[in-house]
C-alpha cells in the first residue's frame, strides 16, 4: 500500500476554522504539488480529504474526484487517519489531505515506531510505502516534496 500525505496549503488567519479559505499563495502551492502528483502519483489512488474549506480547495488543485472523510478533521487523531486508510493492510494508494499536527505525527509513527510532534510544512507531501520483507513489515520514506521546491 501507497500512503501519501499532504498538508492543506497556506490559508488565511480566521474562525471558525473549518471555513479557512486557501491564499493566493496557496492555491500556487496547490497548483504545483497536484502538477507533480499528476505526472507521479501511484495507481489506483483513493483521494481522502478533511471537511475543512481549505483541505478541499488544496485537493481540487488536483482532482474533483475526492471523499470528504469526518476523520481527518483538524481535532482527530492518528489512529483515526490510519481506520481511514486502511493503512498498512489496504491495497492501492490513499492521499490524506490534511492538518497539522496529526499529519507530523503520522508521519513519526511510521518511521521511527511512535507519535512525535514532527512538523509538515503547509502543501507540502510525504509519500510512504509498505512492503513485507523476510515476513516483516517495513515503511519505506518514497519523496517528501515542498511546493517551494517544485
Amino acid at each position: 500500500m501507497d500512503l501519501l500525505l499532504w498538508r492543506h496549503a497556506e490559508a488565511i488567519d480566521g474562525t471558525p476554522d473549518l471555513s479557512r479559505e486557501l491564499t493566493e499563495r496557496g492555491h500556487k502551492q496547490a497548483r504545483k504539488m497536484a502538477q507533480w502528483l499528476s505526472e507521479n502519483r501511484p495507481k489506483r489512488l483513493r483521494t481522502l480529504v478533511s471537511p475543512s474549506t481549505r483541505t478541499r480547495q488544496t485537493a481540487s488543485a488536483f482532482t474533483d474526484s475526492f471523499e470528504i472523510v469526518p476523520a481527518l478533521a483538524p481535532d482527530m487523531g492518528v489512529p483515526d487517519l490510519l481506520a481511514a486508510t486502511g493503512w498498512p493492510e489496504g491495497r492501492g494508494a490513499a492521499l490524506l489531505v490534511g492538518h497539522q499536527p496529526t499529519l507530523g505525527r503520522l508521519a513519526a509513527l511510521l518511521l521511527s515506531g511512535s507519535e512525535a510532534d514532527w512538523t509538515i510544512k503547509k502543501g507540502a507531501l510525504w509519500w510512504f510505502s509498505n512492503r513485507v520483507r523476510d515476513g516483516e513489515t517495513q515503511t519505506v520514506l518514497r519523496a517528501v516534496i515542498a511546493p517551494d521546491l517544485l
